[in-house]
């Protein structure tokens, strides 16, 4: 009996171990994909939950789960790579709001990754993105203005975000400050003093 015992008991705690890996909820999944972190997660998991993933991105319609399904299409991680397929599923996480996918579709448009590359287009998602506060869109889109893309219009608004964002990164400030030093350059000083407002104003 102590014989059988020993044989099974690596089964059974491969078993427990299996069993431990719980479907992430939408927070969970959302800090993830702010740290880009949730394919190496996925892949942490032993592609357990790939089943999971699928049924919560195309069934439920959860828009993290549908950008964590695009990704691991678009890149093929624990599944065969289907780029297209991968990029419809972030482009309906983006349509639903959710500022990472529209930020993430923005940047492969302005650098031209699994896409054809396509400035304007990556402003208007970069522009959706930012006003949803999403810090990376909103520097992306600040040195898409900065080379020529976009709108004058717009800058006023590009520098009224950067202007009040928030970042203990030491890299990331920098790059906010240098933005902001060359969006200065391009636009009338009465625009800058507007849009150094307070955001709640």
């Amino acid at each position: 009996m102590l014989a059988l015992a020993s044989v099974y008991s690596p089964l059974s705690r491969a078993a427990d171990e299996i069993k431990a890996v719980q479907i992430y909820s939408q927070d969970q999944l959302l800090r993830l994909i702010q740290r880009n972190e949730h394919l190496s997660q996925v892949v942490l998991d032993n592609c357990q939950l790939v089943q999971d993933i699928e049924a919560r991105a195309q069934t439920l319609k959860m828009p993290a789960y549908q950008f964590l399904w695009g990704d691991m299409l678009a890149w093929g991680v624990c599944v065969s790579p289907e780029p297209e397929r991968g990029i419809d599923f972030i482009r309906q996480a983006a349509d639903q709001g959710l500022p990472e996918g529209l930020e993430q579709l923005g940047r492969y448009y302005a650098q031209g990754k699994l896409v054809q590359q396509d400035k304007a287009r990556a402003v208007v998602f970069l522009r959706e993105a930012s006003m949803l506060g999403n810090q990376k869109a909103q520097i992306e889109l600040a040195e898409l203005f900065i080379d020529g893309y976009g709108s004058p219009y717009d800058y006023e608004d590009a520098y009224h975000w950067l202007y009040n964002a928030v970042t203990n990164d030491k890299k990331t400030h920098q790059k906010i400050a240098s933005c902001l030093t060359k969006l200065e350059k391009l636009m009338h000083p009465k625009a800058v003093r507007k849009a150094k407002r307070s955001l709640d104003t």
